[in-house]
């Protein structure tokens, strides 16, 4: 994997500023969230290309978007939305981008699958009927974004079962660990007060946003152009 300091800046700035949220220093929000994600960005650019290299970084270029606009969601409700909006196109980037990797005949496990299936659909029924008392105007908005983040987790555990190991396995973690940041942060902002959620949502967010992009870089080792200068 070429340019690997790029993820490696991303490993040290991700753990400092989990150290810093750990110890109560989240007024540093401002400083580091933003320039944590564009690292993973940039190690994706200069990676070689390969096919469906655009929708990683559109899915990166989102979230990066939703990361900046949080940080002002304590000063008026748009702010949320529209940080909510940007992470709704990262997920369905990212759901378009699992079914780019899905080429040839395919052989599945029915049986895991429905299962799988099952306990997605079980998720997204419960997280909806927990938050919806406290969702107010924001009903709606939460309920597709809670639909497509769930789309996106089954689109990686169908991934899951027919790719190539280890990068499978990678992708699968990174999307459910994804779910349950975003769950956190729901069941934090609408049901009930977390301690320290600041540091579960970002440590499982931070884990997710790696995980997925070094597992699509190895699932697509062989697809990659010859390096540019």
């Amino acid at each position: 994997m070429r340019n690997t300091i790029f993820f490696k800046i991303y490993i040290f700035l991700s753990v400092l500023y989990l150290i810093f949220l750990l110890t109560g220093h989240e007024n540093l929000d401002l400083f580091l969230k933003p320039v944590l994600i564009p690292f993973l960005g940039f190690g994706v650019y200069f990676h070689r290309k390969f096919p469906s290299g655009n929708i990683l970084l559109t899915a990166l270029i989102f979230s990066w978007i939703g990361d900046v606009v949080l940080l002002f969601a304590d000063i008026a409700e748009i702010y949320f939305i529209l940080g909510l909006v940007s992470f709704l196109i990262a997920h369905i980037a990212y759901c378009v981008l699992f079914n780019k990797q899905i080429t040839g005949e395919i052989q599945i496990n029915k049986v895991l699958f429905g299962i799988g299936s099952l306990l997605i659909a079980f998720y997204l029924i419960a997280m909806i009927t927990i938050l919806i008392p406290k969702l107010g105007e924001l009903k709606i908005p939460v309920i597709i974004y809670a639909a497509v983040i769930s789309t996106m987790l089954l689109f990686a555990f169908n991934g899951y079962l027919i790719w190539k190991k280890p990068a499978a396995l990678y992708i699968f973690l990174g999307a459910a660990a994804f779910v349950i940041s975003d769950s956190i942060l729901a069941f934090n902002k609408f049901h009930a007060t977390i301690e320290r959620s600041s540091f579960f949502i970002m440590l499982t967010y931070l884990v997710a946003q790696y995980l997925i992009v070094v597992g699509i870089l190895q699932l697509n080792k062989k697809k990659a152009d010859a390096p540019t200068i």
